[in-house]
């Protein structure tokens, strides 16, 4: 066979094979296997992360519509959140914060709250407070907390004298930048949750077993005169036991 014919031979090979319909592994290299194989999973990793942010998205959704609705852990979660973004001002409402972390009944429906503002916002509601408040703020709002009963409607025990006599303290050590001062309107809350004069003789006792000072005199060394005599009255205005 001349040359010719052989090249002639090879040619017509060369045509029949381009033309013959290849199976998928046959026709595919290894190099277009592995492409595939990344593309096909990245498209599976794609499809997942969607179905997840489609999921958070829902659940986010569902959580804000329940936060139009009066006293829900949702509601609750959201003054919280608001008070951390103080309508743009800078730093946090602590005023507002406090009002509802008072309003909360127990720690059974503050981790309702801590859930909801969770699914809400997808942060966490306690590293945002230690974030946006200063430590005697935030010493306060923990005492809050601590001093709740565990379920609604539980009555008052020596752990909820002990964290008014913290809030107390920590009113006391309110700073305004590298200025000492008094959070007055933490004494006051206080004040205004001690129910009777009896829990308030408690609340003295608490407080000298924590620091080894009398309340009273406490008192009267953070607060002018008649702030002293304002506080008091609030006091003598509730029942005696």
């Amino acid at each position: 066979m001349n040359n010719a014919l052989i090249k002639k031979v090879i040619q017509r090979n060369i045509k029949a094979a381009s033309t013959t319909p290849k199976t998928k592994e046959q026709g595919m290299s290894l190099k277009e296997k592995i492409v595939y194989s990344v593309l096909a999973a990245l498209g599976l990793g794609g499809l997942v992360l969607l179905g997840k942010k489609a999921i958070d998205r829902a659940v986010s959704n569902k959580a804000h519509s329940k936060s139009f609705e009066d006293g829900t852990p949702e509601t609750l979660a959201k003054q919280i959140k608001m008070a951390f973004e103080n309508d743009g001002w800078w730093g946090t409402d602590t005023e507002a914060l406090r009002r509802t972390l008072i309003s909360i009944k127990s720690k059974d429906e503050l981790n309702k709250v801590f859930k909801a503002y969770q699914k809400e916002y997808n942060r966490n509601m306690y590293k945002d407070m230690s974030d946006e408040l200063q430590a005697s703020e935030y010493n306060e709002m923990l005492q809050i907390i601590a001093g709740k009963p565990e379920k609604t409607g539980q009555a008052i025990n020596a752990n909820q004298y002990i964290a008014w006599a913290k809030r107390l303290k920590a009113a006391f050590d309110k700073t305004y930048g590298f200025i000492p001062g008094t959070d007055e309107k933490a004494i006051r809350a206080v004040f205004t949750e001690i129910p009777t004069q009896a829990d308030y003789v408690q609340v003295g006792a608490a407080y000298y077993k924590a620091y080894g000072e009398d309340l009273t005199k406490a008192l009267k060394s953070e607060l002018e005169f008649w702030e002293y005599s304002d506080y008091m009255n609030i006091i003598l205005a509730k029942p005696k036991a």
